[in-house]
């Protein structure tokens, strides 16, 4: 085999010419509270015409401190405690609150039920839960009740009604912990769409950095305002948005629950600068009528990521709400963010690439099999090592050895390429890959392409079981609003840019995509209801 130039393997490495902090969570806060103690740090954005809950650092320095010897009360440093909430004040304060005690935060998804939590509580070993009494209509209390009893290390358990209560019962004199920047602060959970979820092992120094390192791509700083509607047991949430605004010295203001019309009134009201979600969600608030009547145009920048973002996407959320659009790509393993487009990017890096690693972060794309890096342009599984990769999955030595290797390199299971300048592209996932007759298909080319389409609103691609070719290629449409496309329609827009081995074989119109509670399209879902259709036929 010919050996790869230096220049041509797809190998970058981020700058590294400014060093990295060592810093905890908690030294971050005391040094923000100390350099703007009347700053803004958190605002709750709630629908409803109330007052907004609002903590300057200086008050959540106090609080967070309060809540830290609350804990210490009732655990010890090291122990691992659960939070199952959506969105809050009180989430957030014990976010802060945990990491000043030197304790574990294990973040749930409130969409949770019996089975899933409890599985979470007992694999995570949680000393401590605190929870809602319910959640969108998830009777958290209920189910609480339910499992308890078979939780033998679930020693408290704290309704976050009570949670005032809970801080005022701290010891103001207890002492806090020494804590250090390679301590665990965080398990995040992935989202377990195969098999049962894997608890992600986060340092402090890890999603403190990542966090800053994030926003100063997009150049947030001192008074930027990020209006931030990403669930905050998800890395985006608690730590891209908690943390970054955080080590930047902005306001966030997060969202309670996600609603497209509650954001669009938030940027508003909240003069906000920056502000973004996944795809759904940027799709949602274009389609939502109060876009036409919200003034947006305090907007400098929008992150989008979770998912692939189609440049026409991208392109139509600049024009119609306005600022530069940040693409950011990451997985919970690296807390999360690894490559990332900058507001001042060209067009065609800002819209259309995954952007370059962000700084102390090196990427590769290798050889799947080999390991090896492939030649520049060419396709394979992206690869991560740095300061920003996890621990491990907590508890499962054998699953942490199948993605990292022994030379430190985190596999994510995506499959991406890389030009000459470094700028990543992804294809998709390896499990997504489509194999026709031994043509390998990747999704993400023909969901960008239908999604030029006007009559598509959204399009996921997946592989449907076929006994003769293996695999053919099925494409899930969400039709715009003031159109329905057909099958022979969108037949003709792909064949006239694609390959006849490419272009869907079979089209399925929805109502509505399958989500996760990060608003990632379920593959998983759409094939799995192929696969039922198919066995009917059958059986038929």
């Amino acid at each position: 085999m010919a050996t790869i130039g230096v220049d041509e393997a797809s190998y970058r490495s981020g700058d590294t010419s400014a060093p990295l902090s060592e810093q905890t969570i908690g030294d971050a806060l005391r040094e923000a509270a100390a350099a703007a103690p009347d700053r803004r740090a958190v605002v709750e954005g709630a629908p409803g015409p109330g007052p907004l809950r609002t903590l300057t650092y200086g008050e959540l320095l106090g609080r967070a401190e309060a809540v830290a010897r609350a804990l210490l009360g009732r655990f010890r440093p090291g122990e691992h405690v659960a939070v199952w909430s959506g969105n809050s004040l009180e989430w957030i304060e014990l976010e802060y609150g945990a990491a000043l005690a030197g304790l574990v935060l294990v973040t749930a998804n409130p969409a949770y039920q019996a089975g899933e939590i409890a599985y979470v509580l007992r694999q995570s070993r949680s000393a401590g839960l605190f929870h809602v009494a319910s959640h969108r209509g998830n009777p958290m209390a209920d189910i609480v009740a339910e499992v308890r009893d078979d939780l033998p290390d679930l020693r408290e358990v704290v309704d976050l009604a009570d949670f005032d209560a809970f801080v005022a019962g701290g010891d103001p004199e207890q002492e806090l912990p020494s804590v250090r920047p390679d301590d665990r602060v965080q398990i995040q959970y992935t989202s377990g769409t195969t098999g049962f979820p894997k608890g992600v092992l986060l340092r402090h120094h890890a999603m403190l950095e990542n966090a800053r390192l994030t926003l100063q791509r997009m150049s947030v700083g001192p008074g930027d305002v990020c209006v931030w509607p990403m669930p905050l047991f998800h890395t985006a949430g608690c730590g891209m948005g908690v943390l970054g605004t955080l080590t930047t010295g902005a306001t966030i203001v997060y969202l309670t629950v996600f609603d497209p019309a509650l954001q669009l009134a938030l940027i508003e009201s909240q003069r906000a600068t920056i502000s973004g979600g996944v795809p759904t969600m940027l799709i949602a608030l274009l389609a939502h009528p109060d876009l036409a009547t919200r003034d947006t145009s305090s907007l400098r920048c929008l992150f989008a990521g979770g998912s692939p973002v189609p440049p026409e996407v991208g392109r139509e959320v600049e024009a119609r709400i306005g600022g530069r659009m940040s693409i950011v790509f990451g997985t919970t393993e690296t807390a999360p963010i690894v490559t990332a487009t900058a507001p001042d990017d060209s067009d065609d890096v800002r819209l259309g690439t995954l952007g370059s690693p962000l700084p102390h972060t090196e990427v590769k794309i290798a050889d799947p099999v080999g390991g090896e890096a492939v030649p520049v342009g060419t396709v394979g599984e992206l690869c991560v090592r740095g300061y920003l990769v996890m621990e491990g999955y907590y508890a499962r030595p054998e699953a942490t050895a199948a993605v990292l290797d022994a030379a430190g390199w985190y596999h994510t299971g995506d499959l991406a390429s890389m030009d000459r300048a470094g700028t990543l592209r992804v294809e998709g996932r390896i499990k997504d890959m489509i194999i026709r007759g031994g043509e390998n298909i990747y999704p993400r080319e023909i969901e960008e392409l239908l999604q030029g389409h006007p009559a598509v609103a959204e399009v996921a691609v997946v592989g449907c079981p076929d006994p003769h070719w293996g695999e053919t290629v099925a494409a899930f449409v969400r039709p715009a609003a003031d159109a329905v496309p057909t099958g022979e329609e969108l037949h003709a827009w792909c064949r006239a840019h694609l390959a006849a081995f490419k272009t869907p074989a079979s089209w399925h119109l929805v109502d509505v995509m399958p989500v996760t509670a990060s608003g990632k399209i379920r593959k998983n879902v759409l094939r799995d209801r192929l696969v039922t259709r198919e066995t009917d036929a059958a059986d038929a």
